[in-house]
């Protein structure tokens, strides 16, 4: 189901740099990775006075973390990326941030700095688990959090891949936001796994509460979430964003992109917000090949 491949979006592909702005053909694949190392562990570990759950994969010298959305979980968002991507080269590491997935308790909440503190679990997570270390792909929330973290932790993040993401929130995400608060509306497809995840008054309550813990940053001068961080961002950074997004308009990712040096922007025409899903083939392919 996720690992349908898009062959018309990737055509139309458009490969943005900040220096010069470029249309640049698609990447070629290398080919089908090694198939060792292929079984995903389960397991958590004490970080920040939690228990934090994460799934582990592959054996390569690389390690990457792969950071969840709002009421996300390596299990419900990052399927195709644990199954596929390359288990020579890289070491996927998969989290559930604290109140998410199977890292329950603390019941999820939604403080001022939840941002903050996500990145600072997620940094230290990896420490704990000995990487020295580690590239960051963040969607949505955990795009937010892994921009927060590379920036942060400038000493322990090598490459950082965001998709989804935004630095800000503006009067109309927040009507975004509110569209989706009531999860009785939410497709069957979206809300069935989260669900059983969760139980349904959890999932109902805590996105509800996501949605006014997110909604408070449109108080904020220029709605900021973190963007006088993203200069501070030193490591190769690549930007995906999906054009048929509904959730994040495209110009998050513009601004992202503008703020961060050197940083690579590429829009996929047929994406949406789970384009790493929709699209997981040619999405594994751009990310490995940027990683590698």
């Amino acid at each position: 189901m996720f690992c349908r491949s898009a062959g018309r979006a990737l055509r139309a592909l458009v490969l943005l740099q900040l220096q010069p702005p470029a249309r640049a053909a698609p990447l070629t694949a290398r080919g089908p990775a090694a198939c060792y190392g292929t079984s995903v562990t389960s397991a958590k570990i004490q970080v920040n006075g939690v228990h934090l759950h994460y799934q582990q994969t592959g054996e390569g010298s690389h390690a990457v973390l792969l950071l969840p959305g709002m009421l996300g979980s390596g299990q419900t968002d990052f399927g195709p990326q644990l199954k596929s991507m390359n288990k020579q080269l890289f070491t996927v590491v998969a989290w559930d941030p604290r109140g998410y997935g199977k890292s329950i308790p603390p019941s999820r909440d939604f403080p001022p700095d939840f941002f903050e503190r996500d990145a600072k679990d997620a940094v230290d997570l990896m420490q704990a688990l000995k990487f020295k270390k580690f590239s960051l792909l963040g969607w949505s929330d955990g795009g937010i959090t892994a921009l927060i973290a590379a920036a942060k932790y400038p000493n322990l993040i090598h490459k950082l891949v965001v998709w989804g993401a935004n630095a800000s929130v503006t009067q109309e995400d927040v009507r975004i936001y509110n569209g989706i608060r009531d999860v009785s509306k939410w497709s069957e497809k979206v809300k069935k796994p989260l669900e059983e995840l969760y139980g349904h008054k959890y999932f109902a309550e805590t996105c509800e509460a996501w949605v006014d813990g997110i909604s408070r940053f449109a108080d904020n001068s220029d709605g900021n979430i973190c963007q006088q961080l993203l200069p501070d961002i030193k490591c190769p950074t690549f930007i995906i964003h999906g054009e048929k997004d509904p959730l994040v308009p495209q110009a998050h990712a513009e601004y992202i992109h503008k703020h961060i040096k050197g940083s690579r922007l590429l829009l996929m025409p047929e994406g949406k917000h789970n384009l790493h899903l929709r699209f997981a083939e040619d999405f594994n392919r751009e990310v490995e090949n940027f990683l590698h």
